[in-house]
C-alpha cells in the first residue's frame, strides 16, 4: 500500500512520538519535496527538524512531475505537491488533514485520512495506545474539537 503524506499529519506524528506507526501501517510512504522543505523551516518545532534533517529509510521524498492546475491555487505548496504527487503515484490513500487540501482531494476521487486516522488504525492493529497518542496530541496546536477526541476515544474496543 501507498500512502502520499502531507506536512502537517507527519509534524504531529512526530511531536507525539507516533510517527514510525506509518512505517507499519504502510508498505510505502512518500511526502513531496515541498513538504520536507515545510518540515525543516526554522519555525518547525526542533524535534521536527531534527527527524527532516535525517529521514528513516522507509520515507520516500519526490517531486510532481507535473504542474498544478487552477483548481489548486489557493492550496499552499504541501498540499497541492501531496495531491499531485497521490494522482502521478496512484497512491492508496493520501495523509492530509487541512479543510482545503481534503476538499480537493475528494474532488480528484483521492482516498483520504488524516492524523486521527493513522492513530485510529494503529490503535486497531495495536501499534498504540490511542488514549496517551491523544492526550499527547491535546498538548500540541492540532486543532479538533474535544467532541470529536473523545468520540475517537470512545469508539476504541
Amino acid at each position: 500500500m501507498i500512502v502520499v503524506a502531507d506536512t502537517s499529519p507527519i509534524n504531529y506524528l512526530i511531536l507525539i512520538g507516533e510517527i514510525e506507526v506509518l512505517s507499519a501501517l504502510y508498505e510505502r510512504v512518500v511526502i513531496p519535496s515541498s513538504v520536507r522543505e515545510e518540515l525543516g523551516r526554522p519555525r518547525a518545532p526542533e524535534i521536527v527538524r531534527l527527524w527532516t534533517s535525517r529521514p528513516p529509510a522507509w520515507l520516500g521524498i519526490l517531486t510532481p512531475g507535473r504542474s498544478a492546475d487552477l483548481h489548486m491555487i489557493h492550496l499552499d505548496p504541501g498540499e497541492r505537491d501531496a495531491i499531485l504527487l497521490a494522482e502521478e503515484l496512484q497512491a492508496d490513500q493520501i495523509i492530509i488533514d487541512e479543510t482545503r487540501g481534503r476538499q480537493e482531494a475528494k474532488r480528484r476521487h483521492l482516498s483520504i485520512t488524516g492524523t486521527l486516522g493513522i492513530l485510529q488504525a494503529g490503535a486497531q492493529l495495536g501499534l498504540l495506545d490511542l488514549k496517551v497518542a491523544v492526550a499527547r496530541l491535546r498538548r500540541t496546536s492540532f486543532h479538533v474539537s474535544q467532541d470529536i477526541l473523545d468520540r475517537l476515544i470512545e469508539s476504541q474496543p
